[in-house]
């Protein structure tokens, strides 16, 4: 294998809420409009802003984190891009430089430069200032330029543009606007498929940014071809219900692609829709939204049936975050309303106005250590003692729990499974 070329840009900020997920989709729709095929990724941990830049890409979003995914596989994602796309867009975290390790970090690790987004809504030549200290903070950062969120008008884009030093190149504006922005609620953007004119949105975010600033390609890169690697049937013939809808859709793509190069068959399902569980050995229950749920999931008497009956015969049961609250005895939502779940978990949560838990998490199941990330507005009080506790590698103090009953494993946890792969076939394999 060779290297690949392709021309990437990473999508940073100085801080969260800066707009990176509108440029980076505006972007990537402004390229495919234009006959390219573009591959997009996110930085960290993220459910929500993958779904919105899948959408405006038209391909599977992928992670690349120096902690969760690791240099090795992150590698690999964009030597695949590269063979893929004329274009790779990879979108920040947080600020440019937050967390250990930061979206600078991945940025100089790959050599990608970046392209720094900044809130222009109160500013005029402080716009360049922000921009100087991004591009000269770290020496050693490749840095391609610069693109301004919601200006109030063409003569204040006209005014930040002018601004800029001559070595910041500008890569346009973006205007304020309700027909632009993307909505948001408790754990972040409303995911893609509850926005009905996503599409729309993302047209006229495109259609703007074209008309601000060229379309032109930045210069290729060369990504190094990662080592041959040859997936192992771990999971050869085993069937995995996935559930898969507006209340648990909170699936990194790299972990239903891992399962399917152990072998796995992955059979989706609804637990708001279906009351007949497909023939499956396995259930893997991820994150979402159950709270905003609780009715429909509580009166699904058959689907409920269903997978006690599947955990009483003995069959694995992976359950993350939205998906573990949706095996407890009851889940109660912000407005107090109460709803009976499935009760295979001993136990009862009560979502919070307030964030609950926010850090990167690392366990040691089977033999492995199997890194994710927690990310939750509820707290939880269960009966069962866990069998295991998550490590926070930036020192903070959450050390999320990890309970078993039977062959059900559940957890707070989000899990990048492909970060302990024998550990994750270990948790659904019958």
């Amino acid at each position: 294998m060779s290297e690949r070329c392709c021309p990437a840009l990473l999508i940073a900020a100085p801080a969260s809420g800066q707009g990176k997920t509108t440029v980076t989709a505006a972007l990537a729709r402004q390229h495919v409009r234009r006959g390219r095929r573009v591959r997009v990724f996110k930085c960290g941990p993220d459910f929500l802003d993958p779904m919105i830049l899948a959408r405006a890409c038209g391909a599977p979003v992928h992670q690349l984190d120096l902690w969760m995914v690791g240099e090795v596989e992150a590698r690999r994602l964009l030597w695949e891009a590269a063979g893929q796309a004329e274009l790779i867009l990879i979108e920040g975290v947080m600020g440019l430089f937050d967390g250990v390790p930061s979206a600078a970090d991945l940025a100089r690790r790959f050599g990608v430069p970046v392209l720094a987004v900044i809130d222009a809504a109160a500013m005029a030549r402080t716009f360049a200032a922000v921009a100087h200290g991004l591009a000269s903070f770290q020496p050693d950062l490749p840095f391609a330029g610069v693109l301004a969120n919601r200006v109030g008008s063409a003569r204040h884009a006209e005014i930040l543009r002018d601004s800029l030093p001559a070595h910041l190149p500008w890569y346009g504006a973006l205007p304020r606007g309700a027909d632009i922005e993307l909505p948001s609620r408790h754990l972040g953007l409303v995911q893609a498929g509850e926005l009905a004119d996503l599409d729309a949105r993302l047209d006229a975010a495109a259609e703007a940014l074209a008309a601000s600033a060229g379309g032109d390609l930045p210069a290729p890169l060369a990504f190094a071809a990662p080592a041959p690697a040859e997936p192992e049937p771990l999971l050869a013939g085993v069937r995995i219900g996935v559930a898969r809808d507006a209340a648990f859709a909170f699936l990194y793509q790299a972990n239903l692609d891992l399962l399917e190069r152990f072998g796995a068959e992955l059979a989706f399902f609804s637990p708001l829709a279906d009351s007949v569980l497909p023939v499956v050995d396995s259930l893997y229950l991820p994150g979402g939204y159950p709270e905003l749920h609780l009715q429909r999931l509580s009166g699904n008497a058959p689907l409920r049936e269903a997978i006690r009956a599947h955990h009483e015969a003995g069959k694995p049961i992976l359950a993350e975050c939205g998906g573990m609250l949706y095996l407890l005895d009851a889940l109660t939502d912000l407005d107090g309303r109460r709803a009976a779940m499935l009760g295979l978990l001993p136990g009862e949560a009560w979502m919070q106005p307030k964030l609950a838990a926010l850090a990167l998490q690392e366990v040691e199941l089977d033999g492995e250590r199997l890194r994710g990330h927690s990310y939750h507005h509820s707290t939880l009080a269960c009966a069962l003692t866990p069998i295991a506790h998550g490590e926070c590698p930036n020192y903070r103090r959450t050390a999320e729990a990890v309970y078993r009953r039977g062959r059900l494993t559940a957890s707070y946890i989000h899990f990048y499974l492909p970060s302990a792969p024998r550990a994750a076939a270990a948790l659904l394999r019958p």
